[in-house]
């Protein structure tokens, strides 16, 4: 290790207060940067790029005069390590310590505030002294609800900005654990999108879509972006099992966004995605299947001026995909999306077949067995040969008298309720004895005597709906 070091007389001589001491940890070994630790840290773990990491810090001037404390504030400091969210120095130390580990970094102003400072506290050229504890650190949850899913630790630095997205071509090395076992080792080229075939779960797609060329990272994969409750026969990993994936991004082509493309492509490439959407249900991979419906709605449902074949044809497609996007969700148990699907295909063609008894069947799901009732009579009424929506209408009658049956159970339960206790308060109630008072009439006293009697149990139960 390269050190630079100053006697005590040497820098009483400059006007500082603090040795310039420590090993140089810049990469430019140009004494940017140097680390003097005060107490060891435990373990061998270092935090990595992208980490967020949390410390305690105090920063003077060479004189000793502080200019910031987190102490002083009482609250750790956090951020993410090699992001340049904080000067350059704090990137390069903070990446040599251990959890516990308290040190002293010197740095120069090249690697601080430079030549401008950050007045009015740290003057312009000012080498700066910071004592830094680490506390702990952890991965970059790179997950759009961030629930922890997938952690990512950068290995190594990717370049550039742009990252893959849907249907990129990607070149990939990739390693898969699962409680220190490699179960997959590969290195594949594929389009993004199309994971499931080559059996890779979810959140590796997704962990690529956050990675940069060049790039190599460890991701931790939670059993939902995992292989999920079924676990993987191909790979024997067991059902709700996290995994381990080291990967890198060799290179990519980013996949043309919608604003991209003219009418052409976009037709031409619905039409492709359609097909892999529908290759995807054949083999019951409805999530995935979806992702590649919702894709030809999002690059079609806007498109406007079209000329009339090209508006056929995009018409068809948009159709296509809300009708394939309404039994996906049928499978999946998603009622609501389905209904609104079947709705999107109705605005579409206001008489479609399918699209009419796949909404009854998503109100069936529902419990709306009225509506959905009407929606298989429609079909029966205009495709008279439907033996399918004429069964279920049998069904949703039979529903529909159920309901009744327990509604009337329901009511009479409540009225027998109410019944009961009026005799109880009947029972109870003083004889008011009927006779015309010296001042009125008998017609009088038979209106006093009815403002005493308890309401009737049915006029009170309809009082109370």
């Amino acid at each position: 290790h390269i050190k630079s070091k100053m006697t005590a007389e040497e820098v009483v001589n400059e006007g500082c207060s603090i040795p310039i001491e420590g090993e140089d940890i810049s990469p430019k070994k140009d004494g940017g940067v140097l680390k003097m630790v005060k107490k060891e840290g435990t373990g061998t773990e270092l935090p990595m790029i992208g980490d967020k990491v949390f410390v305690h810090y105090d920063g003077t001037l060479l004189d000793g005069t502080q200019f910031d404390s987190s102490r002083d504030r009482g609250e750790k400091f956090s951020f993410e390590l090699g992001k340049g969210q904080v000067i350059k120095a704090w990137d390069i130390g903070v990446a040599s310590m251990k959890i516990g580990e308290i040190c002293q970094l010197i740095c120069k102003p090249e690697y601080a505030y430079g030549a401008a400072g950050s007045p009015p506290k740290i003057p312009p050229n000012a080498t700066l002294v910071f004592q830094v504890e680490l506390f702990e650190f952890h991965g970059e949850d790179i997950t759009d609800e961030e629930d922890g899913g997938i952690i990512r630790r950068i290995i190594t630095k990717g370049e550039g900005y742009t990252k893959p997205n849907d249907s990129a071509s990607v070149e990939v090395w990739l390693e898969g654990r699962h409680e220190e076992r490699v179960f997959d080792k590969r290195e594949l080229k594929f389009e993004v999108g199309d994971g499931p075939s080559l059996a890779l779960p979810p959140g590796v797609e997704k962990a690529l879509q956050a990675m940069e060329q060049g790039e190599e990272a460890l991701f931790t994969i939670k059993p939902k972006y995992g292989f999920g409750t079924d676990g993987s026969d191909k790979f024997n990993i067991p059902p709700n099992a996290t995994l381990q994936y080291k990967i890198k991004l060799k290179t990519f082509e980013k996949a043309k966004e919608s604003w991209e493309m003219n009418t052409t492509e976009k037709l031409e490439q619905s039409a492709i995605v359609k097909e892999k959407g529908t290759q995807y249900f054949k083999e019951g991979k409805y999530k995935q299947a979806v992702m590649q419906y919702k894709r030809v709605v999002s690059w079609l449902e806007h498109e406007s001026n079209l000329q009339p074949e090209d508006e056929e044809k995009a018409k068809a497609l948009r159709l296509a995909a809300h009708l394939n996007l309404a039994m996906c969700c049928l499978k999946l148990q998603e009622p609501n999306p389905a209904l609104e699907n079947c709705d999107k295909a109705l605005e579409l063609d206001a008489n479609n077949e399918k699209a009419l008894f796949r909404r009854g069947e998503a109100l069936v799901v529902m419990k709306e067995f009225d509506r959905a009732r009407a929606d298989f009579q429609r079909v029966t009424q205009l495709y008279p040969a439907n033996k399918a929506a004429k069964s279920q209408i049998t069904l949703c009658q039979k529903h529909i008298k159920e309901q009744h049956e327990k509604d009337k159970r329901l009511y009479a339960n409540m009225f027998q309720k109410f019944a009961e206790r009026d005799a109880k308060v009947s029972g109870a109630w003083p004889a008011q004895p009927v006779r015309a008072d010296v001042r009125g009439t008998r017609a009088d006293a038979e209106s006093q005597r009815r403002k005493c009697e308890p309401v009737s149990r049915e006029s009170e139960f309809f009082h109370r709906l």
